[in-house]
């Protein structure tokens, strides 16, 4: 068998985490490592359990799930944040993707998609509900477009596009640099003058660029 999944619960309601963990041990592939009340809880635990994923609610006393999702992700990047709410609107979506969130599962789709969605963000995807999906695109389709209707992807180079969808794919700069046969200082220069033309701010806003504008099923 391989390796299991290791969990960490992270909810400020005993009967929410007490039900987690028996749907979730009934899964041969995944283990509960440990729980936690709130967010932290949740980086002191995760920075002595090294999780591969976090489970963790939005709602909680002392500090919500947000902020922790926000630390974790600086200071333990190899741990993936699953967050759990019962907030379907756009207004709650954008902000735990911004935190840095692999994931946004419904609490009301819980017993349906939760075990899919650990095991996605486990394995460096990301996963949201449809409508979530949906949402995310068309928000950053009329970004795109903006007032004037104007694509600021004509102003990229060849060269910079290439770069725009290895960097989306989730390859490093090394490993771009070595593709495309160019240093990787050279790899760096151009990402930063992709982020400047477009108006992005972090890696997760080209990420979600390049979805928005189909660039991802273009690249081979």
């Amino acid at each position: 068998m391989s390796e299991q999944i290791r969990i960490l619960l992270v909810d400020d309601h005993m009967i929410v985490r007490v039900g987690l963990r028996a749907l979730l041990e009934s899964e041969d592939d995944l283990a509960i490592v440990g729980e936690a009340g709130n967010g932290v809880e949740a980086i002191a635990l995760a920075h002595s359990l090294r999780p591969r994923v976090i489970v963790m609610d939005i709602s909680m006393p002392q500090m919500d799930g947000l902020e922790a999702t926000r630390r974790i992700r600086a200071e333990l990047p190899e741990c993936q944040v699953l967050i759990l709410t019962v907030h379907a609107q756009e207004k709650y979506l954008f902000p735990v993707l911004k935190a840095g969130a692999a994931g946004y599962v419904l609490k009301s789709t819980i017993d349906t998609e939760l075990l899919d969605a650990i095991r996605t963000v486990a394995n460096g995807g990301a996963f949201l509900y449809p409508s979530a999906t949906r949402m995310l695109l068309e928000d950053y389709l009329t970004q795109l477009h903006g007032p004037t209707g104007r694509d600021d992807f004509d102003t990229l180079s060849e060269r910079e596009r290439e770069v725009l969808k290895a960097l989306a794919l989730g390859y490093t700069a090394g490993q771009i640099a070595e593709q495309l046969s160019l240093s990787v200082k050279t790899v760096e220069t151009y990402r930063l003058r992709i982020m400047e033309k477009l108006g992005l701010s972090s890696r997760a806003d080209l990420v979600k660029y390049a979805l928005a504008r189909g660039l991802l099923t273009e690249y081979q």
